[in-house]
């Protein structure tokens, strides 16, 4: 995991903010302390908040561009180079269970951060020195960079394998994290800002850190970021706890500069180019290809909903209405080496990250984008949390939220869960098709299944928001000790319009499994073909 855990495709266009003074010792440069605040004596997340709120009465000051052309004109290969010399790290020569690194400024990162160490409250910059780096075959000189260069963002590691990291921030307000399989994948961010809107998005970044020293023997550390944007500062603190699932205590502090049109809490940031129910991309030779290939969601109202993603033709932009949720995620469900055939980067391992809010949500919505990809590359998928309640400048936004990353999210139902999802063309096998149809097939495995009889009355519930729903069936699927819901769906016309799928099973009018859920795009007019084989003819 020695490299920067972000795919580049994803780092544009983003903003650093103003350097703040935040510190016991040297403020930063005059010509660059545009926010004229003062220093902090004893820091506390408390004293962080009201700096942060006093920044976004202030005009955001853009430093893009500052870093030198060398570091830019990186490619990915050179940029690999620059590595971090494990000798310096910070806490090396602590008695400490984690350890900090830091990440090189260089091709697309290049908005530099500021570092503090935290030591009884009192913060001291961790500055920047070519000593800290080997630049291997790079072509750069440590020697003539800047002494005040900074850093592109950091990563912890833990005393179980000091050689991989299991914590990374770097890039905008992006951070990722590992659980047991020691295994990077999906992303989260610190907040977003117009996702998904005919216009491009904003990144707010992170432009400062303090680090709290870990006590001796503990296995916790906090984490503490200044955010910038021109639209919003925020202030955050993460308590952060490794191990088989890794857990992050997150308290988050928005102060809007401008009004915000969508605002993104908590935001999710994952790939699907290819899946059993997806295969639009399928010109690769791995039977699937993703991150997470599912949105779960715990309801305020205690229900729980799976949505499986797509590689859409267009961009999908989906709201699901909540107050108070208990939980959201994007997860990897499907965990069978088989289903990817991946050996180089492991999909089969990739963590799910599960959101459990611990303060008032109020009313909102979780919201969920679907990008068309051509690659892997490429994060197409995100989910956050958007408030109901308009976001205008002078207000102070407070969240706090558990993030769980792991093989598994924390929260489990006592229902059956959906475990695929498989699509085709519909019809009855050797019978010529007179229209066109897309069935749709779902498995649910587990909850109450195991104690149901040899008769058990199970019925499925399906709706649509158009078309024809036909050729219902449920059956038992011995092999997962689960049932197998079918139908096929019938398109209204010839529109293109998207049509949202409901599907759950239930007993005596009550339900056993989850509810799935699934937006289908009819396909052109010119592209629904029959496909009926010479000999029905």
């Amino acid at each position: 995991m020695e490299q920067p855990p972000h795919p580049v495709s994803l780092l544009r266009s983003m903003l650093i903010g103003a350097c703040l003074a935040l510190t016991a010792g040297p403020s930063c440069a005059a010509d660059n302390n545009s926010s004229g605040l003062e220093e902090i004596q004893d820091f506390n997340y408390a004293s962080l908040k009201g700096h942060a709120r006093e920044l976004a009465a202030r005009e955001y000051v853009d430093h893009e561009g500052e870093l030198p052309e060398s570091l830019k004109q990186l490619n990915w290969d050179e940029y690999q180079q620059l590595v971090f010399d494990h000798d310096h790290a910070l806490w090396n020569n602590e008695e400490s269970l984690l350890r900090a690194e830091f990440f090189h400024l260089g091709l697309n990162f290049r908005h530099p951060v500021t570092v503090h160490e935290l030591v009884d409250g009192t913060a001291e910059e961790i500055s920047y020195s070519p000593e800290l780096f080997n630049y291997g075959e790079s072509g750069i000189k440590g020697a003539q960079l800047p002494r005040d260069l900074g850093f592109a963002g950091l990563r912890l590691k833990y005393h179980t394998d000091w050689k991989r990291d299991v914590v990374a921030f770097l890039g905008a307000s992006y951070f990722r994290a590992v659980g047991g399989e020691m295994q990077y994948g999906l992303s989260a961010r610190g907040l977003a800002i117009d996702t998904a809107l005919d216009r491009p998005e904003e990144f707010p970044i992170f432009t400062h850190f303090w680090l709290q020293r870990p006590a001796a023997g503990s296995d916790i550390t906090t984490v503490y970021a200044l955010l910038d944007s021109p639209s919003a500062t925020g202030a955050f603190r993460f308590d952060i706890r490794p191990g088989s699932t890794t857990t992050m205590d997150v308290s988050a502090a928005i102060y809007p500069r401008k009004p915000i049109e969508r605002l993104g809490i908590a935001p999710l940031t994952s790939m699907y180019m290819v899946g059993e129910n997806s295969r639009r991309a399928n010109w690769d030779w791995r039977p699937e290809i993703h991150d997470s290939d599912g949105l779960s969601m715990l309801t305020g109202n205690n229900e729980w909903i799976w949505r499986p993603l797509v590689n859409p033709t267009e961009l999908r932009f989906n709201s699901h209405m909540d107050n108070n949720p208990k939980g959201f995620g994007l997860i990897q469900r499907d965990r069978d080496f088989d289903h990817y055939q991946d050996d180089g980067v492991f999909y089969d391992r990739r963590p799910s990250l599960w959101v459990e809010p611990t303060n008032d949500w109020g009313e909102g919505a979780v919201q969920l984008v679907e990008i068309p990809a051509e690659d892997e590359t490429f994060d197409n998928i995100v989910a956050f949390w958007n408030p109901a309640e308009p976001v205008e400048p002078g207000q102070e936004l407070l969240y706090s939220y558990r993030l769980h990353w792991g093989a598994r999210p924390p929260a489990a139902s006592e229902l059956a869960q959906v475990v695929d999802t498989f699509t085709g063309l519909g019809g009855v096998v050797g019978k010529k098709r007179e229209y066109y149809s897309k069935r749709f097939v779902i498995d649910f495995k587990g909850g109450r299944f195991p104690m149901l009889g040899a008769d058990p009355g199970i019925k499925p519930v399906i709706s649509a928001s158009a078309g024809r729903v036909e050729i219902t069936s449920l059956r038992p699927q011995h092999h997962i000790g689960g049932y197998r819901a079918r139908f096929d769906l019938v398109p209204p016309d010839d529109s293109r319009t998207p049509i949202d799928l409901q599907v759950h099973l239930e007993k005596d009018g009550k339900p056993l499994t989850e509810t799935w859920l699934y937006q289908w795009t009819p396909p052109p007019v010119e592209e629904r073909e029959l496909r009926n084989p010479g000999h029905l003819d």
